[in-house]
């Protein structure tokens, strides 16, 4: 028999602090056997998050043998893939195999596939077995086991594409969503970071809300990300640039804008420094949201009130409403952005 009185936040699973939240905790019970108030996922994929593969793989040297190996570590460690460096987690796709008797009037059955849309460093995550590293796409193939509060919430996997297609959207869903709040008709939109995944999504999204009368900025640093955004034909101008360098993109985007700068600007890079780029592209009484788990929000803060700049902040919650609907209808919108993805991440 289940146990019962958990927590619905998950408090009842966190080992240390004893008590805390789970996402703040340093370490987590992720034992299989579930509360009555939780259901548990037999996990087939861990879409690990861009920034936090990035730093495993640096210290990896590349090798997916040790990625592997700094993952397992990290979740034995833990109970969670919640990386010690930056702080994220990411992920994961996988099927129903147990639901808490609290909970058996959700819309949701064993058998059933999902993708967790809460983030892995709060997910208590068991891995038996770790079967292939996928770098170019920042997942990861286990056999494991892991649990969902009655708070987290979960996408269905959707029947009209592949699941790892589905997941690497999934992924990053709370981008293209918010850029579909923040965005309005006429704005001048720059994403920085425009070539990855979260990037391209967040263009097709300022494009659809800015309008005819808006224009669309896209920043990117390699020749691939450039192609990538040409490919998608979602920029109305494309700019070459290292996001790190603030002074020389900020030139780039004042011949572009006439000086008028950016009304909104978009960050989906996964490297830090990359802060004060962003709201010195940014006008005035305009909009910065930073998306990237790479950002130092201290840094901008004091960044932004160091050069007088007053500009609206957002932290990139990853969750809005509807964010795993907007995503995945991104794709289904734009026939060329879903052939792109299909070849990257499927």
């Amino acid at each position: 028999m289940a146990k019962t009185g958990g927590n619905r936040y998950g408090t009842h699973r966190a080992l240390e602090p004893k008590g805390s939240l789970p996402q703040p905790a340093w370490k987590l019970d992720n034992t299989s056997e579930i509360w009555d108030n939780e259901v548990l996922i037999d996990v087939e994929t861990l879409n690990v998050d861009a920034a936090s593969f990035r730093q495993i793989s640096d210290q990896a040297g590349g090798d997916p043998g040790k990625i592997g190996q700094i993952i397992m570590e990290t979740v034995a460690q833990r109970g969670k893939q919640h990386n010690p460096v930056t702080g994220s987690g990411g992920m994961l796709i996988g099927t129903v195999a147990e639901i808490g008797p609290a909970l058996r009037d959700r819309d949701l059955a064993v058998g059933d596939r999902l993708a967790s849309m809460v983030s892995l460093s709060l997910t208590p995550l068991k891995i038996q077995e770790i079967l292939a590293v996928h770098g170019a796409t920042c997942q990861v193939d286990v056999r494991a086991q892991a649990v969902l509060f009655a708070s987290g919430i979960y996408a269905k996997l959707p029947a009209d594409m592949p699941d790892k297609l589905a997941l690497a959207v999934l992924d990053v869903a709370g981008a293209p969503a918010q850029t579909a709040k923040i965005v309005g008709p006429g704005q001048t939109v720059l994403v920085v970071g425009a070539g990855g995944k979260s990037g391209l999504l967040c263009l097709h999204e300022a494009k659809k809300r800015a309008g005819i009368t808006g224009k669309v900025m896209a920043l990117c640093r390699s020749e691939g990300a450039v192609a990538r955004v040409q490919e998608s034909g979602l920029a109305d101008v494309i700019l070459r640039g290292d996001a790190k360098e603030a002074m020389s993109v900020l030139q780039l985007v004042e011949e572009a804008t006439g000086g008028a700068l950016a009304d909104v600007t978009i960050n989906c890079v996964d490297i830090p420094g990359t802060e004060m780029t962003s709201i010195l592209a940014t006008r005035d009484g305009g909009l910065v949201y930073f998306f990237s788990m790479a950002t130092s929000f201290t840094a901008a803060a004091l960044g932004a009130e160091g050069i007088g700049k007053d500009v609206t902040m957002l932290i990139g919650n990853g969750y809005t409403k509807n964010h795993s609907e907007i995503a995945i209808n991104s794709l289904r919108e734009n026939p060329v952005l879903r052939e792109m993805f299909s070849k990257l991440y499927a």
